[in-house]
């Protein structure tokens, strides 16, 4: 099954090393595609990637989730990979089309009731029509009869036998990367089948990888300790920017989303004027270039440019604060409104990050060292597209508050805003970084991956323009910066209390410490949420990995594959 892999925030940051020039051949396709070619022999693999300049604040409300949804389906195949017989399948891709349409007259109708307080659950099976259900089996009977023309995960079966590796995806509020790693010798491969589901894309079992989606989000938010309430604290903070939404989408739009509405979506935001592909790696660039004219220009440019987000964030006026009991240790968010990427003060709330951070930063100096008010603290600056904002976190040590830890974390911010970094406390974070983004751009993965997200905010160019812009940020710089956005006025505040149990504590936990509870209730709400096969599967990794287990854990261990053993078994009698 592939990993999806679902980035919610992207913290542009840390300088190269100095003089060091990342050498790009840009190559301009007549559709308007951009493809970047930086050759490294030696290394008889390419790290091969394309982006799509199209996240979750390019949705609108109705359709939420629907970017997220469309990396799924850019693996279902084409009318040559994933199917036995093309013609047959879009034939019933447009019944199932047909019937969902009428099913979904059905829905609205239990909706309206539900608005109007006449049911309780517009979900619940019982208060179907005859004719509803009827269309339900008939919806089903065409999912069956298409299943048997699908070739599953053909799209990974074929770059895998041919050595290629890594392939996946990711969604951000901002864009959407495809990547795979592939041998020198398949580029062509890769040419033709990124080439082939951007010309003949067929999304087929969308209502089925719909509810895939809706199960991620179950397991990734909603049967987490604080899945749901960040979510909250996000609509919280950004009061009119598409930045308040998640990108995996809101449960209602996911259970809505037609396919026409998804379709129309592709056909603005996949153009090939919108798109960029990267190649870094072992190839010849001449050829790179034939190929990439060959199949990535044989796609139709799009009518024009992508529409871009409209709504704005509003200047906020006054602080927001959220309390909120969850299974999850005492804890504090605060976040400050702040720049997109590319504004001229995010260099120095970058910079400003880095000297909070780590192990050797400011906050776990101050907090979890000296006043061992917090067992961890960190912040930092990111710079979205088209909206930023810089935070600070801070778990509480056990006996201290939340709320010592938020005091904490503002008399830090004050020093910041009253005393000058030292020239030797900056210049370490400024070594550091470039340091560590020297090291980066060794790996031809991270350097492709690099060289395509800064292509879909300001240009890939930036990865070579930036660095002087973060080397020259001056103590003065941070503390003004520090002046004009850390203001009351300007933050939101989530505070985490300790959600204590609604029934008796489980005996099992009285021997674990907080944490290994803590990890015990989270593998609980994973449990709770997969079916028998997921769960026997997960609890077969368990007991094969026991063994492995460092002794301080094993009790945890035990505790959890037994918890696992009486899910399993509930949930087995569930279905006799």
């Amino acid at each position: 099954m592939r990993n999806c892999i679902c980035a919610l925030a992207v913290v542009l940051a840390a300088p190269s090393v100095e003089a060091q020039e990342v050498p790009v051949e840009e190559v301009t396709l007549a559709n308007g595609m951009t493809v970047l070619l930086l050759p490294r022999p030696g290394d008889p693999n390419v790290a091969a990637g394309w982006i799509a300049k199209v996240g979750s604040v390019y949705e609108r409300p109705g359709i939420t989730g629907v970017a997220h949804l469309f990396e799924h389906m850019m693996f279902k195949g084409t009318s040559t990979i994933g199917t036995r017989n093309i013609e047959q399948d879009l034939q019933l891709i447009a019944e199932l089309d047909q019937v969902k349409g009428q099913i979904g007259v059905e829905e609205g109708a239990l909706l309206e009731s539900y608005r109007l307080g006449q049911i309780d659950d517009p979900s619940d099976p019982a208060l179907r029509s005859p004719r509803h259900q009827e269309l339900i089996d008939q919806f089903d009977a065409l999912l069956e009869e298409q299943s048997q023309l699908i070739i599953k995960e053909d799209f990974s079966r074929l770059y895998s036998g041919q050595g290629a590796s890594g392939m996946n995806a990711m969604t951000s509020y901002d864009f959407t990367l495809y990547f795979v790693n592939v041998p020198a010798n398949k580029l062509e491969l890769w040419f033709w089948m990124e080439s082939d589901r951007l010309l003949n894309p067929v999304f087929r079992e969308f209502y089925s990888e719909r509810e895939v989606v809706h199960e991620e989000r179950r397991l990734r938010t909603d049967s987490t300790p604080t899945g749901k309430f960040q979510e909250q604290f996000d609509a919280l903070f950004w009061q009119s920017s598409p930045y308040s939404w998640p990108v995996v989408g809101w449960p209602s739009d996911l259970e809505g989303i037609t396919r026409e509405e998804a379709l129309e979506f592709f056909e603005l935001y996949y153009a090939p004027n919108n798109l960029t592909a990267a190649l870094v790696g072992d190839f010849d660039p001449a050829e790179a270039t034939e190929l990439a004219e060959r199949y990535f220009g044989r796609i139709a440019s799009g009518s024009g440019l992508a529409p871009q987000p409209r709504t704005r964030e509003v200047p906020q006026l006054s602080e927001k604060r959220m309390h909120a009991f969850a299974e999850t240790n005492p804890q504090v968010t605060i976040r400050y409104h702040s720049v997109p990427d590319g504004h001229v003060d995010e260099p120095a709330l970058v910079v400003m990050g880095q000297i909070l951070n780590g192990r050797t930063g400011r906050l776990y100096r101050a907090l979890v060292e000296d006043q061992e008010v917090a067992t961890s603290a960190s912040g930092g600056q990111a710079g979205f597209k088209f909206e930023g904002m810089f935070e600070l976190n801070g778990t509480a040590k056990e006996g201290r508050t939340p709320e010592e830890v938020e005091q904490a974390l503002y008399a830090e911010i004050e020093r910041l805003k009253t005393e000058l970094i030292g020239v030797r406390e900056l210049q370490k974070v400024k070594n550091q970084n470039a340091a560590s983004n020297f090291r980066e751009l060794q790996a031809n993965f991270m350097l492709m991956y690099r060289l395509l997200m800064r292509d879909a905010y300001r240009g890939w160019e930036t990865i070579n323009s930036d660095p002087p812009l973060y080397e020259s940020v001056t103590a003065e710089d941070i503390k003004r910066v520090a002046n004009t956005y850390f203001t009351p006025e300007n933050r939101a505040v989530a505070i985490y209390y300790r959600k204590e149990s609604d029934g008796p504590e489980d005996t099992r936990l009285a021997g674990l410490d907080q944490a290994e509870r803590q990890q015990v209730r989270q593998m609980q709400a994973v449990m709770e949420s997969l079916g028998r096969e997921q769960l026997a599967e997960f609890l077969n990794q368990l007991e094969q990995n026991a063994t492995q287990v460092p002794p301080e854990n094993q009790d945890m261990t035990e505790v959890v594959i037994e918890m696992a053993r009486e899910r399993l078994a509930s949930v087995g009698a569930e279905s006799r």
